[in-house]
């Protein structure tokens, strides 16, 4: 098929008159069966290099991509062209996957697209291999590469998928963002005789900007102030999901319409914010970086991070999903050089230590486990024990074994030891790549240059419209009333808390802080664990305060606090006080086994297993209102349990008030 025959299918089938050079050549390729690399800009059009290939060959194209929203927006493109899409993701039932695969196999599928991590299932395992293949393709590819900076190690199944087709099966896989390192990296993991196809990476119409500020609060003024101004809307990115609710709300208290997204909504609310966004509901949404990744809103003309990313391709990829319309948007990255931190805690836990390595080997020398209880026999999180196990199955430590249906993982006798050479290496590489970020911050020559240098593509123009081209500095300090304002809003801002189900009559509760976000937290720290008293006065009226914004239509008839671990009397103490102040009775809970403090367990399933029935109650509560006291709200876990047993004993409602609800299993997505 040449150029001009494939135009006249691509207007019949995606209504476009002709491919870019780019695209075409990518395509080209393909129809050729080669094995294809493809390194654009963001907003390119690398879907259709994919799409247009597949409506073209006789058997199923297989897109394995990490990123659900995109998979959403181009099935309901593709189904409304008549092209016969299935998807494979967490989101779906067992059985919506279970019709998928059938599907596929029977070829009533054209295309599927699969999340990666969907290939741990062996039902999976079983199918593909009965599935009639005629194109792979690897979106974000970067992710393949360990030294890419969204690194999945879901995607090594992939490479043992491409390790298994036969040569002349043609294989595409597309970033935007790939330095030489990762471009290397990915060619050589896919191998075969693959083409690497680079396109220019300038931006011409992103205007790249930095404002210098000295605070958090700084961080909050200026985009109240700017979202006042600004024509249009966009997102706003911040470094962790606690902070994209503070910052929404306060935006919010400005009487600007925004709305927070993280990857801790659940899966309805997530897609409520994305179609509401599409439509242009939202001046911004502030987001966590979850937002974005593969939603094809053309029309973003800003972009703010309030955060700085951990290197200058995870901000190219976040600023490259403005513009996409051809039109200018504008780019603000605030930094504050505290800022640091947050990224560095970041690159430094991205991969366990090596005790934890120890911790997973010892427990498989042992016993051959499955990931859920090796998961709870090293008491680790599940994300740290599939880095882990993913690591050392690559250096054949561990092998996979199946026990009938189940998966299991083994010690291999006489394994190596473990080399953390590449652990080591690949943190360095991270820290200098975060340097480069920094250095970013305070380059006086164009910025747009600088990014695309740093991503291999060797531009020689400057884009003309960024602060550094412009020869402007640009630093922000809030003024009195800007002070005021916020200094209110802290005062007035209380955390939700979210333990409602359909099996308890926990309704959500409220917290006077978020542990990090105003000194609440060092005040509970030094009453907890430096002998400093009872919780003062200044805790008691905040937390009155969130108890009035947030339950003052509700009737409660009795008070109950959550018996300590370690603490003494410090919540019975404050239960008695907020009591007396609400002039209601108080009660105790009894503890009717040991438990040991919450904080230690790193996974959701010991801190439940840690306090299941360990609390009971003697008084009557039958069809009585109560409100629950804690202190600080961690993982939910402890609300959660008591609430269910104070359900089975007549309670009619159950309302959680703590004092803070920490931020510390707080992550940036």
């Amino acid at each position: 098929m040449n150029r001009q025959e494939a135009e006249v299918k691509l207007k019949q089938i995606f209504g476009f008159d002709n491919f870019f050079d780019d695209q075409w050549e990518t395509i080209d390729r393909v129809l050729q069966k080669k094995r294809v690399l493809l390194i654009e800009k963001t907003g390119f059009g690398k879907s259709l290099t994919f799409q247009f290939p597949a409506t073209q060959f006789d058997g199923l194209t297989i897109i394995f991509s990490p990123l659900i929203a995109l998979m959403r927006d181009q099935i309901k493109s593709l189904n409304e062209k008549g092209i016969k899409v299935g998807l494979i993701n967490s989101e779906q039932t067992d059985d919506e996957n279970s019709l998928t695969i059938k599907n596929a196999i029977n070829n009533e599928l054209k295309i599927l697209y699969i999340a990666p991590e969907r290939q741990e299932n062996s039902v999976w395992q079983e199918a593909v291999s009965k599935m009639n293949i005629s194109f792979v393709v690897v979106d974000e590819a970067h992710c393949i590469s360990s030294w890419g900076h969204d690194f999945r190690p879901a995607f090594r199944r992939i490479i043992n998928l491409m390790q298994l087709l036969p040569s002349h099966i043609p294989v595409l896989a597309t970033t935007a963002t790939a330095t030489v390192q990762v471009a290397e990296d990915i060619k050589n993991q896919i191998g075969g005789d693959i083409e690497l196809i680079r396109g220019d990476l300038l931006r011409e119409n992103l205007k790249l900007n930095v404002i210098h500020v000295g605070s958090e609060e700084d961080k909050m003024a200026w985009i109240s102030n700017y979202l006042q101004e600004i024509q249009g809307n966009g997102v706003v990115y911040t470094g962790t999901r606690s902070n994209a609710e503070i910052f929404s709300k306060w935006c919010e208290s400005e009487r600007l319409n925004t709305i927070y997204y993280h990857a801790g909504l659940d899966s309805d609310s997530r897609k409520l914010v994305e179609k509401e966004w599409m439509n242009n509901k939202y001046k911004a949404v502030i987001s966590t970086n979850a937002l974005g990744m593969g939603i094809d809103k053309a029309d973003i003309r800003f972009i703010i991070h309030t955060q700085i990313p951990q290197s200058p391709i995870h901000y190219y990829q976040e600023i490259g999903r403005a513009g996409r319309d051809g039109k200018t948007a504008q780019i603000f990255l605030l930094f504050n050089p505290k800022d640091v931190d947050l990224p560095l805690s970041f690159i430094n836990s991205a991969r366990p230590s090596i005790k934890k390595y120890e911790k997973v080997i010892n427990a498989l020398k042992e016993e051959p486990l499955g990931e859920k209880n090796l998961t709870k026999a090293t008491n680790l999180k599940q994300t740290q024990v599939r880095t882990i196990k993913a690591d050392l199955l690559d250096q054949k430590i561990i092998r996979e074994v199946k026990y009938g249906s189940n998966k299991k993982y083994e010690y291999q006798y006489n394994a190596p030891q473990l080399d953390t050479t590449a652990f080591e290496n690949l943190r360095n590489h991270r820290l200098k790549e975060f340097e480069k970020m920094v250095e970013y911050t305070n380059i006086d020559f164009c910025k747009m240059l600088y990014l695309c240098n740093y991503l291999g593509d060797n531009n020689l123009n400057n884009c003309e419209i960024c602060d550094s081209c412009l020869h402007n500095k640009n630093q922000f300090s809030m003024g009195e009333s800007d002070r005021e304002k916020i200094q209110n809003f802290q005062n007035n801002f209380f955390p939700v808390l979210k333990v409602e189900t359909s099996r308890t009559n926990l309704i959500n509760g409220v917290a006077s802080s978020y542990y990090g976000f105003s000194n609440v937290g060092e005040i509970i720290h030094k009453c907890k664990y430096e002998n400093g008293g009872d919780y003062p006065t200044i805790l008691l009226k905040q937390t009155l305060r969130a108890y009035g914004r947030t339950f003052k239509e509700q009737n409660f008839d009795l008070v109950l606090f959550v018996p300590p671990t370690k603490s003494g009397k410090l919540v019975e103490n404050f239960a008695a006080k907020i009591a007396s102040t609400l002039k209601l009775p108080v009660a105790s809970l009894k503890k009717v086994k040991e438990t040991k403090e919450q904080k230690i367990f790193q996974n959701g399933a010991l801190k439940t297993e840690n306090i299941k029935d360990a609390f009971d109650i003697s008084v009557d509560i039958i069809n009585k209102s109560i409100l629950l006291i804690d202190d600080i709200f961690d993982s939910g876990a402890t609300i959660k349990e008591i609430g269910k047993m104070l359900t089975k004993k007549g309670a009619k409602i159950i309302a959680p008030l703590v004092i803070a609800k920490t931020v510390g299993g707080d992550i940036a997505d």
